[in-house]
């Protein structure tokens, strides 16, 4: 299991430089409307500098693959939520993002979080990884998840969008909820299709995978998950909306994923405290993280 560790912090390495190049590009182009869908990708298309981004992201999406055939959910989504302390060094270096107190904090707590679910891998807890998912209540999470995503993300943007006087710019944490629902469903769908590849051919996997629902969850999630990332990482700041969205991505996709797709967490006490321990500190940083840009100032002050 610890080669699965390893692909996973490859993984996170090349989302988080991903996420940062393809900021940096935005910041370059004019407003994204996800009401307009055919001129917002033609908008990023014309960008070389958000391709090479967009490419970086596509290597960790191969590397996610792999890394779901060797770690069952709960410890891979401990370990992906690691990503956090990458990309704030990143966002500090590359975006000139400072972050604040609670966020440096938030860092040093999910460098904890992961070495407990790292920790929790060691000995026979009973980890297995499961191998599919069944169709009926793998539709029954991931439907609703995706409309309710999909609602919040347009009213935050609608209030993003807004001159309201008095009221503080969103820190762009609703929009991380959001997007964090549409990685959770993503993810699961990235788990089923990794099943499907595990012992099988490449013409018997892709047969096996077009008679289920994971194409199309897929697909799905990453046309939506495309114009909306882009359109909230164009207003708000990604070390914010990146850690939301990762962290509220993992909660769902242990909490859901370990049920649909029957892996049952550590039997030893020892490793079930550590593994419950380190995704619980992974919420904890999501609460306390600043919900509004003037709660950020008066935190790095």
């Amino acid at each position: 299991m610890i080669l699965g560790v390893v692909i996973a912090l490859i993984a996170n390495a090349l989302y988080s430089a991903g996420f940062v190049l393809e900021k940096r590009a935005l910041a370059q182009l004019p407003p994204l409307d996800p009401h307009r869908p055919l001129r917002l990708v033609l908008v990023l298309l014309s960008s070389p500098r958000w391709l090479l981004g967009f490419a970086v992201l596509g290597l960790g999406f191969g590397a996610q693959l792999k890394v779901y055939q060797l770690l069952p959910i709960a410890a891979a989504q401990g370990v992906f939520v690691s990503g956090m302390v990458l990309l704030v060094a990143l966002s500090a270096v590359a975006l000139g993002e400072r972050p604040g107190r609670r966020e440096l904090l938030g860092t040093g707590a999910i460098v904890l979080a992961l070495a407990l679910v790292v920790l929790s891998l060691t000995g026979a807890g009973g980890d297995q990884v499961g191998s599919g998912a069944r169709l009926l209540p793998l539709l029954a999470v991931c439907l609703p998840c995706l409309a309710f995503g999909l609602l919040l993300f347009l009213l935050s943007l609608h209030r993003a969008d807004r001159d309201r006087e008095g009221r503080p710019p969103s820190s762009g944490v609703p929009f991380g909820v959001a997007l964090g629902l549409m990685y959770g469903v993503s993810s699961l769908a990235i788990k089923g299709t990794s099943a499907a590849f595990a012992g099988h051919t490449l013409p018997g996997a892709v047969a096996d995978l077009a008679e289920g629902p994971y194409p199309w969850l897929l697909a799905a999630t990453g046309a939506a998950g495309l114009a909306l990332s882009q359109t909230a990482l164009q207003r708000c700041r990604a070390s914010v909306i990146v850690p939301v969205a990762t962290t509220v991505s993992c909660v769902f996709t242990v909490a859901t994923g370990t049920v649909v797709f029957g892996e049952h967490l550590p039997t030893e006490p020892l490793q079930l405290a550590l593994r419950l321990g380190g995704t619980g500190l992974a919420v904890v940083v999501l609460l306390a993280l600043p919900r509004h840009e003037d709660e950020m100032s008066l935190a790095a002050a």
